[in-house]
């Protein structure tokens, strides 16, 4: 069910819709596969924990003023089932933070692209962001493509900044500045329409 509060991005095939409380097998079989959770910053979680991470999301959803856009990525023919995750956080200032997870069964169709686009489209028009940048795991090859196919800039390294699966990891900053985000970076998510 939709309230007036839902935050809604339409694209060309995908809906990105706020987390709803049923949604957590859809999130579970997301967070806890690890092809998914290798290249994000914490490990796979057990259907408690996901369960935790669903009531927070769903929690930070209501906030007002709103820091943090986790959005379930669903197909818009499909039958709403979360195939992913995009996540918008608010740091500093008009800066924000991306994140995009796809499940491995939809992998190689654009839909990272596409939603991470319509991400974008929210940060630099109706949020009026500055600057998003986005950490990715430097093996990530898929993400960073991701990245620089709507035309985040690689700005370095940052070295073990992150400890998941055992191990520190190092990440690469790319960032994006509003005035360099533009539509053909975005082919894939020509139709991004924002409703609430």
């Amino acid at each position: 069910m939709t309230t007036d509060d839902e935050m809604v991005l339409t694209t060309r095939r995908l809906r990105l819709r706020d987390f709803r409380d049923d949604d957590i097998d859809g999130l579970y079989a997301l967070v806890s596969d690890d092809r998914l959770t290798r290249t994000l910053a914490f490990d796979s979680l057990d259907r408690v924990r996901a369960a935790g991470m669903l009531r927070t999301v769903v929690a930070q959803a209501a906030d007002r003023p709103r820091v943090e856009y986790y959005l379930a990525i669903t197909l818009r023919d499909g039958d709403d089932v979360p195939i992913g995750f995009a996540r918008l956080g608010l740091a500093d200032v008009r800066a924000g933070k991306l994140g995009y997870l796809i499940a491995a069964e939809h992998w190689n169709h654009g839909y990272a692209t596409e939603a991470a686009a319509a991400l974008l489209d929210l940060a630099f028009g109706p949020l009026g962001l500055h600057r998003v940048s986005a950490a990715i795991g430097p093996d990530n090859a898929a993400s960073i493509a991701v990245a620089e196919r709507l035309g985040l800039v690689r700005e370095g390294r940052m070295r073990e900044n992150v400890f998941t699966n055992g191990a520190w990891r190092d990440s690469l900053l790319y960032a994006v500045l509003a005035a360099e985000w533009s539509r053909p970076h975005a082919a894939s998510a020509k139709t991004t329409t924002l409703s609430r």
